[in-house]
């Protein structure tokens, strides 16, 4: 913008300051009767739709899945996509962190006195970018499945022994694949570090913190079975 465009600006400026309305009370009585109007909104769907509280929780139970809020769902579905241990700060402060800053300094480095979108591109586009990232992966994250599924393939004989791993809460501590913690022992090769004996020693022993199983035996010999075979399947080429 040269001088004499910019005069211009300040001239037309000026008119249009003084043909409009105050403030107090004009822009005030609009904020508020909108202000009041989302709140009505709100109230209304809290009382016909209601809000769900979801289970008690059990600080106990292993198998517990917890699920983020709505508006933190896209951030639950980079850590999905992004899903080295190493590479976790990037996701959950690395990135967030810059695309903020980015949009922050945005009035910065695009200075232009346009307030036309068109004519705007660089902020048209960061605005959209933005826009159309946060909602595709708040819906990955929402559609997302359970986050203690195992995604190894599995042969369908050893289905059943998959569902009570995931079922106990292995995850939380084992990790399977690109799937699980690292508190316990990395499962993805258990059935060529270990023969059958041995898993089912661990199982019936729980060494650590880890859980005994022997009471699953006894009560249900089945699933048992089933877990010690899909666990002894764990060869690393699931």
């Amino acid at each position: 913008m040269n001088r004499h465009e910019k005069e211009q600006y300040l001239r037309e400026y000026e008119v249009m300051k003084k043909k409009g309305k105050p403030f107090f009370p004009y822009a005030v009585m609009k904020d508020s009767v909108m202000m009041l109007i989302v709140v009505l909104v709100i109230a209304a769907m809290s009382i016909w739709l209601g809000a769900e509280q979801g289970p008690k929780a059990d600080p106990t139970t292993t198998t517990y899945v917890p699920r983020p809020e709505w508006y933190f769902f896209f951030l639950f579905e980079l850590l999905r996509v992004i899903k080295p241990p190493a590479l976790v700060p990037i996701a959950t402060i690395g990135v967030p962190t810059i695309a903020m800053v980015l949009l922050l300094l945005l009035p910065f480095y695009d200075r232009g006195a346009e307030r036309n979108p068109l004519k705007r591109p660089l902020a048209a586009i960061a605005g959209i970018l933005t826009i159309v990232a946060m909602a595709v992966l708040t819906f990955l994250g929402a559609e997302a499945g359970n986050p203690t599924d195992i995604e190894l393939a599995t042969a369908s004989e050893y289905e059943a022994g998959k569902a009570v791993v995931e079922q106990s809460g292995c995850t939380a501590c084992h990790k399977f694949g690109t799937t699980g913690g690292t508190l316990g022992p990395n499962l993805t090769e258990i059935g060529l570090r270990l023969p059958e004996a041995g898993i089912a020693r661990s199982l019936e022993v729980g060494p650590g913190i880890m859980p005994s199983y022997a009471g699953l035996e006894q009560s249900d010999p089945d699933k048992y079975a089933d877990l010690l075979s899909y666990l002894g399947s764990l060869n690393g080429e699931n």
